[in-house]
């Protein structure tokens, strides 16, 4: 080879190399590029240089590496959004709910110093609208929080499903470049690398590259979203158990649509989102209606035990949200629910949701916050059909068939349906109400301590009246007779006093009052017990205003086993410890990713000096060859000067 051919081969590779490094320089900030280098071989035959290929410097394994950090960083990060935003408001000293609940029972103090002073009473009612506003205001603050999540999971759905679709093209830009060139343009494979790179941002997927060359992306359980110049979508869908809530549906090749289990969604923004809600969003919202249930029902109890300033029995101070069941769309059956508070078994109210599936016709329940199946009152089931749970009653008005569903949401929206339900402050039952019995020999006498308590049973005259009189006769059979007549449960079962008998140790109860009977009367006798009510209506009573005061701190109001105040403390704890929680993470996640992405910038990322010193070395290489052919042309010269 001439040292003209030589000469031309190195300029070539010295052009190629200057317009690599200038295209470097130039897309030193586009996000995505990889680096560029000019990888040169010896010639052929007869010497030279040529340009072997223009190498793209990327590394399969860190990139990888890197998608899989950033899924989680970004999981993390959207969950760390959602939660100090409910975290903030727990804790606001100033807004939150411990300062007004403590207002709340600060005035019913007051109103026990004073009974009967006008000012105080308009106080209670202040503090308890102030209070169950708030109730509202977090309910609200947090379905907003609900139907915001909703709109979110909508919107990454349809970026996945652009990014899905643009590799698709992407593959087959890169198929067609392969079939034309031989190789593929390093413009294309960035593009399609940072495209998954954003895509792992949005959720969690796995990547197959086929023969090298050819992209294909599945969700994790292995179903296909792209497969060569194929896709399949993803949708944003209404839940067959809660219309109101946004879930991931997969279209399939036959166009099928199946609605993907929430905890199969994980990583990515996507995620997050879904991640938070299950296991933040739903939680908090249930245990703010758990405690204005718990709140309202204890309240309402307390209150109806005492006397207000006309001397006439208390009513509800407080109502709240009912309970909601939500029949599955895929019910073979159009059955109708109605669920409501079980007022005797409140302190089994939970801060859960629960699932009722019916295998055959037998009911099996599930809490959701934890999957354990729960017990049921088989007798009310058998006897009545109806469900009794949790705190809750469930009625259903129609037979349910096998493999129907049911969710059951006790205190989702209880917060919502907060409100003082009395308006008059002389209705505000501070006083307390007494009364009065007489016994025989075999029908024990109860005494009035705070609630009836006969043989260790403890009731409330929920609806006793201030001129209401009773007077029971049982008679050596057994047989009960009340005048006036009301309905009467023994040991917890509706008793039926036309048909049945009392034995001895039967518990009864009858319009709130309870007694335990005795040994049977004897031949030719019978037994007698007379009950009363003897209102206290004096202005200056204030013995149920200080019972409703001391709820504050009773340790059975919420669930059974917490005070209002501890329940909310207990709120704010768990809140704030999964914020903490999900800070340290977040910040040891972002680390490593941190890390990763110097690793995968130190071989792909481009480097200006790096660069700028290349720029010179391939410059002073043109110039070197472009020296190789001036030589050679001199040369020529003189050489065709010898013959003249």
């Amino acid at each position: 080879m001439s040292m003209f051919s030589v000469g031309l081969s190195g300029l070539n590779a010295a052009q190629n190399a200057l317009n690599t490094t200038s295209n470097n320089i130039s897309n030193v900030f586009t996000p995505g590029y990889n680096r560029e280098l000019a990888q040169l071989g010896e010639g052929r035959v007869g010497g030279g240089v040529r340009v072997d290929s223009i190498e793209r410097q990327f590394n399969t394994y860190v990139a990888n590496q890197l998608n899989s950090a950033k899924t989680q960083s970004s999981a993390l990060n959207t969950y760390n959004n959602q939660i100090s935003q409910i975290d903030n408001l727990l804790a606001d000293r100033a807004a939150g709910l411990s300062p007004l609940m403590q207002n709340f029972f600060s005035s019913l103090e007051a109103m026990a110093s004073a009974p009967s002073d006008p000012a105080a009473r308009q106080g209670v009612l202040g503090t308890a609208n102030t209070l169950s506003s708030q109730f509202r205001s977090f309910d609200g603050y947090l379905q907003d929080m609900q139907s915001n999540i909703n709109n979110q999971i909508k919107d990454e759905v349809t970026q996945i499903n652009n990014t899905v679709e643009q590799i698709a093209g992407l593959n087959k830009e890169i198929s067609l470049a392969r079939a034309r060139t031989g190789e593929a343009p390093n413009s294309l494979l960035n593009q399609r690398d940072k495209m998954v790179s954003d895509l792992n941002e949005l959720m969690d997927l796995r990547l197959n590259i086929q023969d090298g060359k050819t992209y294909n992306i599945s969700l994790p359980n292995g179903q296909p979203l792209v497969t060569g110049t194929n896709t399949f979508k993803l949708e944003a869908v209404a839940s067959d158990a809660d219309p109101q809530r946004i879930v991931v549906g997969y279209r399939d090749g036959g166009n099928n649509l199946k609605k993907l289990d929430e905890s199969t969604i994980k990583g990515g923004a996507l995620g997050g989102l879904m991640t938070f809600r299950s296991e933040t969003l739903d939680k908090t919202q249930n245990q703010i209606g758990q405690l204005a249930v718990s709140l309202s029902v204890a309240f309402n109890e307390q209150h109806k035990e005492g006397v207000d300033l006309e001397g006439e029995r208390g009513g509800d101070f407080f109502s709240v949200g009912t309970p909601r069941a939500i029949p599955s769309q895929r019910n073979s059956s159009s059955v109708d629910v109605v669920v409501t508070f079980d007022a005797d078994n409140i302190g089994q109210l939970k801060a859960t949701d629960y699932t009722i599936r019916f295998e055959g016709t037998d009911p099996v329940i599930t809490r959701k916050d934890n999957g354990q199946t729960v017990a049921f009152d088989k007798d009310a089931w058998n006897n009545d059909r109806e469900l009794k749970f949790g705190g809750v009653s469930v009625d259903f008005n129609g037979n349910p068939q096998a493999g129907d569903r049911f969710e059951i949401q006790p205190v989702r929206r209880a917060g919502n349906g907060m409100n003082v339900d009395i308006t008059d402050i002389d209705k505000i039952a501070a006083g307390d109400a007494g009364f009065e019995g007489g016994d025989s020999s075999t029908l024990n006498s109860f005494k009035r301590t705070g609630n009836l308590n006969i043989s260790g049973l403890e009731t409330s005259p929920t609806a006793f009246s201030s001129s209401k009189q009773y007077q029971l006769t049982v008679d050596e059979d057994g047989k009960l007779t009340a005048v006036p007549s009301a309905p009467i449960r023994v040991n917890d079962t509706a008793f039926d006093a036309d048909t049945e008998v009392l034995e001895e140790g039967n518990i009864v109860v009858i319009d709130g009052i309870s007694f335990t009977m005795g040994a049977l009367p004897d031949a030719n006798a019978t037994a007698t017990l007379t009950v009363s009510q003897n209102i206290i209506s004096a202005t200056g009573d204030n013995r149920n205003a200080l019972a409703l005061q001391a709820l504050q701190n009773n340790n059975k109001v919420v669930g059974g086993s917490a005070s209002v105040s501890g329940a909310y403390a207990s709120i704010v704890s768990d809140v704030g410890n999964r914020a903490n929680i999900t800070q340290v993470n977040l910040d040891a996640r972002q680390g490593l990713t941190d890390q990763l992405r110097a690793v995968q910038q130190s071989e792909s990322g481009v480097n200006l000096d790096e660069e700028a010193a290349n720029l010179i070395r391939y410059q002073q290489y043109y110039m070197a060859n472009a020296r190789v052919i001036d030589t050679a042309g001199s040369i020529m010269d003189t050489i065709l000067n010898l013959r003249s």
